[in-house]
């Protein structure tokens, strides 16, 4: 994987073999950073990074200079990874190993980009618990955006704050927002 843009760009960052992994593709990270740049100053926002494998978004972030990532995992060799790569190149990015969805029970602070990447193959009614707890909990900023990656074969149009999709090749982005933005 490759930093798009930003104060790393061009930077390969390469995962050890094994992760239990389906990282963003540069393709699809691109045209997502491109319609997120329309919206937010990135070095003004705080973002939540959930089923966070490889960091991959969370480095984009860091790259354009959001200084406030937390990156969510439940697995330990991605939350090392994660770690491991902050450190060697001075990311700003808070570590939890924990199920998401147990985090977003308890977790008590507001994000204004929530991003969340679970595995394409987990269940719609699973899907559907991800918006549900966030807008519940109300852990979206005003303003806000909670962008879900799935795979083609997955609805989420009839979720509730579904607001609009993007797709970029078997990939399609979510969006999901209280408000208008």
């Amino acid at each position: 994987m490759r930093i798009i843009s930003g104060k790393y760009k061009g930077k390969r960052i390469n995962a050890p073999k094994g992760l239990p992994v389906r990282p963003t593709t540069d393709m699809a990270k691109e045209a997502l950073f491109n319609i997120l740049n329309n919206g937010y100053y990135f070095d003004e926002i705080s973002v939540l990074d959930l089923f966070s494998g490889t960091g991959n978004i969370s480095y984009e972030f860091a790259s354009r200079g959001t200084e406030d990532i937390v990156a969510v995992d439940a697995n330990a060799k991605c939350i090392k990874f994660i770690e491991q790569t902050s450190q060697a190149n001075s990311f700003n990015i808070a570590t939890v190993k924990s199920d998401v969805f147990t985090y977003l029970q308890r977790v008590p602070v507001q994000a204004d980009i929530i991003f969340a990447d679970p595995p394409y193959d987990m269940s719609v009614e699973d899907f559907a618990k991800i918006p549900e707890l966030i807008f519940t909990n109300g852990l979206l900023k005003e303003h806000g955006v909670l962008i879900l990656e799935h795979s083609k074969h997955t609805a989420l149009s009839q979720l509730r704050n579904f607001s609009h999709q993007r797709k970029y090749g078997g990939s399609i982005f979510s969006f999901f927002t209280a408000t208008d933005i």
